[in-house]
């Protein structure tokens, strides 16, 4: 009986009870949203979204901390790998940069075209240096004639007495350019006259400038005046007119007188020195050849060629200097 008693006090507790559904409580769980690509602060936003245990009973509080570090852990991977993506990115520009800074400055190209221009222009410049060198002017001396050559008794300018001569001559030449590709300008040295190592006439080559393969007769003008020649004048001297030789004839009544014919004077021998300067600028200052020529000519002058031209074609040296 006292069993019975229960089961209708607990019949009647459940049946007096109205039947009510269970309110399902909802949570809330927090979603960090992704960095945005422009580089700014992360923002966190929430996203209300409900969740329901299940069988309407409440969730355990272990498994929605572990949801939420799970969230956390992906968000830290993801700021780790963006950070070593940034990390290898900054490395690699600053090895780009390093590769640049070890690359050859500006400066070094253009000293390196500097030096490069010069070895060829130099090399060019040995290139016509070497096709105009060979190309020697040719010198000819064709003749001299003395107008005037006078001896007489004088003074130094010490007052020693001795014999003084006066002499004038000209002096004919063919000069010749033989250069392809370039003229010449041409002076010369003093022409000296001497005679007994004493010089008794000179003169000079007034400049001028010679086109490419072409040819002119140079005329020089010798002049001596009054050289003192301390006793080596005499045999310069023309010899006295031979004195008449008295001869008796049979025939006739007294003397006839005849001249006979002197013998001829030995040739002075005399000699002619001097030096031609021929200046070729190929290519200005830098392709500058010069020619220098040394000239000895040998003449027997005789009294008797006076005012007539005396060739020295055959005895002039012409050497190169």
């Amino acid at each position: 009986m006292h069993t019975n008693a229960a089961d209708s006090e607990v019949t009647s507790l459940s049946a007096s009870s109205p039947t009510r559904s269970p309110r399902r409580p909802a949570y809330f769980v927090q979603s960090p949203s992704r960095d945005s690509h422009d580089g700014e602060k992360t923002a966190t936003s929430f996203h209300s979204t409900p969740v329901l245990s299940p069988m309407g009973s409440p969730p355990h509080s272990h498994s929605s901390s572990s949801r939420f570090s799970k969230i956390n852990g992906s968000k830290r991977k993801q700021h780790a790998g963006d950070r070593k993506f940034a990390r290898i990115e900054e490395e690699g520009l600053l090895h780009d940069g390093d590769r640049e800074e070890k690359g050859l400055p500006r400066r070094c190209y253009v000293l390196a075209f500097v030096v490069g221009f010069s070895l060829l222009f130099a090399f060019f410049s040995l290139i016509l240096y070497a096709a105009a060198k060979p190309q020697k002017p040719k010198i000819l001396v064709k003749s001299i004639t003395f107008e005037q050559l006078k001896v007489q008794a004088g003074q130094d300018a010490g007052g020693i007495g001795t014999d003084m001569i006066t002499m004038n001559a000209t002096l004919r030449m063919m000069y010749r350019n033989t250069g392809t590709f370039f003229g010449v300008h041409v002076t010369s040295s003093p022409i000296d006259l001497s005679f007994s190592q004493i010089t008794i006439g000179s003169g000079t080559i007034k400049k001028f400038y010679q086109s490419r393969k072409s040819q002119r007769t140079v005329i020089v003008n010798m002049i001596g005046d009054k050289t003192p020649l301390y006793g080596s004048g005499s045999t310069l001297v023309p010899p006295p007119p031979p004195a008449p030789i008295p001869i008796k004839s049979k025939k006739k009544k007294g003397p006839i007188v005849i001249v006979e014919p002197p013998a001829p004077p030995a040739p002075v021998p005399m000699r002619l020195n001097f030096t031609v300067r021929s200046h070729a600028y190929v290519l200005g200052k830098l392709v500058h050849p010069k020619f220098y020529k040394r000239i000895v000519c040998l003449i027997n002058f005789e009294h008797k060629k006076l005012n007539k031209h005396i060739a020295l074609t055959n005895n002039c040296t012409v050497t190169s200097v």
